[in-house]
C-alpha cells in the first residue's frame, strides 16, 4: 500500500467476539466492504495466532492490537513473532485462500504503549522492519498507544496526548492511537504522513457503552483521522453489512467534502 493510500480514510472493523467461528461469520458477511480486521486482546486470547493467520488467509489485512507494554526486548520479541505470523504455515484455515486477493502478505499494523518509553518503542519498530525484511513482507504500521478512549476526559489530556505521540515519533512508530478531540493538534504538530487512528467510533445517535470520548465518523474524517475503529455499532446490528456501509457512506461522504474545501481553498 502506497503513502498515499495509508493516508485516506478507511475503516476498520474490530473483531471482539469470543470464537473463531463467530470471527469467520462476521468476515464473510463484511467481506464484500470491510478490508481491515482489528485483533484485540479478546479474540487472541480466545484463539492465539489462528485468528491472526484465518484473516490473512482470507485476504484480509489484520491490525494486531495487544497493546504491547514490557521491557524493551520483550515486546522486540514479541513483535518480531507477531509478523512473522505472516509465515505460511502446513495447514489452510477453514474456508481456503482468497483466490482473487492482491493484498501482500504479513501484519498490517500493531500496538505499542507508549508508556514503554523510548528504548521500547525503538527496539520494537527495528526487529518488526527487520523480521519484514526477512520475510520479504511490506512493513507493518507500528502504532503508539496515547491515551484509551475509556479514559474520562481532563483539562490536560491534550498536552498528555501530544507528548507520548511525540515519543512515538521520535521512535520510529508511523502513527499513534488518539480520540478524535486530539486529531486536530496531533497533525499540526506531527505533519501530514503521521499516521493516526481513532477509535470509539460511533454513528450518530448510537450508545456511548463504556466509552468516555467518541466521536462519529463524519467528525473523525473532517478533524484528519486516517483509520476509524468500529466494533459494536457493526458487530451488534441486526444486518453487521448495512451498519458498515452505512458508516462507508459517511466516511466517503466527508472525504469528498473535505476534499471540495481543500481545492477551494487552493483557488
Amino acid at each position: 500500500m502506497s503513502q498515499s493510500d495509508r493516508m485516506k480514510p478507511q475503516l476498520i472493523i474490530a473483531l471482539d467476539v469470543d470464537t473463531l467461528e463467530q470471527a469467520r461469520e462476521l468476515i464473510d458477511k463484511l467481506s464484500p466492504e470491510v478490508e481491515i480486521f482489528k485483533v484485540g486482546s479478546q479474540l487472541f486470547t480466545a484463539c492465539g495466532p489462528a485468528a491472526v493467520r484465518f484473516i490473512m488467509a482470507r485476504g484480509k489485512k489484520v491490525f494486531l492490537d495487544l497493546k504491547y507494554h514490557d521491557i524493551p526486548n520483550t515486546v522486540a520479541n514479541a513483535v518480531g513473532a507477531a509478523v512473522s505470523l505472516g509465515v505460511p504455515v502446513g495447514t489452510v484455515p477453514k474456508g481456503g485462500l482468497s483466490p482473487s486477493t492482491s493484498v501482500p502478505p504479513g501484519l498490517f499494523m500493531y500496538t505499542m504503549h507508549t508508556l514503554g518509553g523510548l528504548e521500547m518503542l525503538k527496539s520494537a519498530v527495528a526487529v518488526g522492519t527487520k523480521k519484514a525484511q526477512e520475510f520479504g513482507f511490506e512493513k507493518p504500521l507500528a502504532l503508539g498507544i496515547t491515551v484509551l478512549t475509556s479514559e474520562a476526559k481532563k483539562d490536560d489530556i491534550a498536552a498528555i496526548v501530544l507528548e507520548r505521540a511525540l515519543l512515538a515519533q521520535a521512535a520510529g512508530c508511523d502513527g499513534v492511537v488518539a480520540a478524535v478531540e486530539e486529531v486536530e493538534i496531533l497533525r499540526q504538530k506531527l505533519g501530514k504522513d503521521f499516521i493516526i487512528v481513532t477509535p470509539g467510533i460511533r454513528p450518530a445517535g448510537e450508545k456511548q457503552d463504556d466509552q468516555k470520548r467518541i466521536s462519529t465518523p463524519a467528525e473523525a474524517v473532517k478533524r484528519g483521522s486516517n483509520f476509524l475503529v468500529v466494533g459494536r455499532p457493526v458487530l451488534e446490528a441486526a444486518n453487521p453489512l448495512a451498519a458498515a456501509q452505512k458508516i462507508l457512506e459517511e466516511i466517503a461522504g466527508m472525504k469528498d467534502s473535505v476534499s471540495r474545501t481543500k481545492q477551494e481553498k487552493i483557488l
